[in-house]
């Protein structure tokens, strides 16, 4: 069982629009506009991830009571917390995928962090809401004693740290992001 949906409030939906469809290639396929319920009205725009049952979502609200127009839209920044805690993570399939990807993002202007976690490889950037967002590629195999010691983590106060990343590498995007007029 997957998730169907994420959804994350967005200011400017025409950046989110040209990240998530022009840069990483997610389909724009439905929007839903009504009124909200603590008054105003919003559109909840839907982009299809891979197939119709994953999207990510965002709201675009209009003059809905209390809520200032100028609100935090990093996920992490909100709560108080540092920008990687809360994140977007997308999988891909297979090492090329990963690796179009990275370059895409540099191709659009994005710097890229690129992290070898030992059990997974990841590339980073943020989005228009300053989110970090990631694609990673599982490549170790969990066993009964992974299991077994992610169980202890669970009540200790002293834990033992995890092997550092393999590697860990910046690649500069690019130029700026590129913006489409219009």
């Amino acid at each position: 069982m997957g998730y169907h949906h994420i959804a994350l409030a967005a200011r400017d939906m025409k950046a989110i629009h040209r990240f998530y469809e022009e840069v990483i290639g997610f389909n724009l396929v439905k929007v839903e506009i009504g009124p909200s319920p603590e008054g105003g009205w919003a559109k909840h725009f839907f982009y299809r991830m891979e197939d119709d049952s994953k999207f990510i979502a965002f709201w675009e609200i209009h003059d809905v009571p209390g809520v200032d127009t100028e609100f935090e839209t990093n996920i992490s920044k909100a709560a108080g917390l540092p920008d990687h805690i809360n994140h977007l993570s997308f999988d891909v399939s297979d090492i090329s995928e990963l690796q179009r990807r990275k370059d895409q993002w540099i191709e659009a202007g994005y710097d890229v962090l690129e992290i070898d976690h030992n059990w997974c490889h990841s590339i980073y950037t943020k989005d228009p809401n300053d989110n970090l967002v990631e694609f990673c590629l599982t490549t170790g195999r969990f066993t009964e004693s992974d299991r077994d010691f992610a169980l202890a983590q669970l009540n200790t106060e002293e834990p033992d740290y995890s092997k550092p990343p393999k590697s860990t590498q910046l690649h500069p995007g690019k130029g700026k992001p590129k913006k489409k007029t219009g």
